[in-house]
């Protein structure tokens, strides 16, 4: 068996797909733990605003408030899409369609999806995605 049915739709053994199961539970894990920890973060810059009159607008501080506010804020939406992009590799390992590319249905080969777990097109496609932004 080859590198480049390694992780595709063509006959990946038992091995190989529980330690991709395994790999993208661990991101997962991984992730789930930062979204935690931004949470935290997030609740303590609230709570910290809490006890203080706030006001952004004349406020030396409150323009930094506001951004670290925005910031963890961002921070956790891009956790909560890596979140999503993970639970939906596993649903595609489980039909068999884990390391497809969604474009062209060919097989995304093994050191992208070893370097984006999650990764839904090969590169030739990402790129010519990245031309058409």
């Amino acid at each position: 068996m080859g590198d480049t049915s390694r992780y595709g739709h063509d006959g990946s053994g038992p091995s190989t797909l529980s330690a991709v199961r395994a790999r993208l539970a661990a991101d997962r894990a991984d992730t789930l733990a930062r979204a935690a920890a931004l949470s935290r973060d997030f609740d303590g810059i609230v709570a910290a605003n809490a006890l203080v009159a706030v006001d952004d607008e004349h406020d030396p501080e409150g323009g930094t408030t506001a951004f670290e506010r925005a910031h963890v804020a961002a921070l956790m939406a891009q956790t909560r899409e890596h979140l999503e992009e993970l639970d939906r590799a596993l649903e595609r390992l489980e039909r068999g369609q884990y390391g497809q590319c969604e474009a062209c249905g060919g097989t995304i080969p093994p050191e992208r999806l070893e370097i984006r777990p999650a990764a839904t097109t090969c590169v030739q496609c990402a790129r010519s995605d990245q031309r058409r932004a």
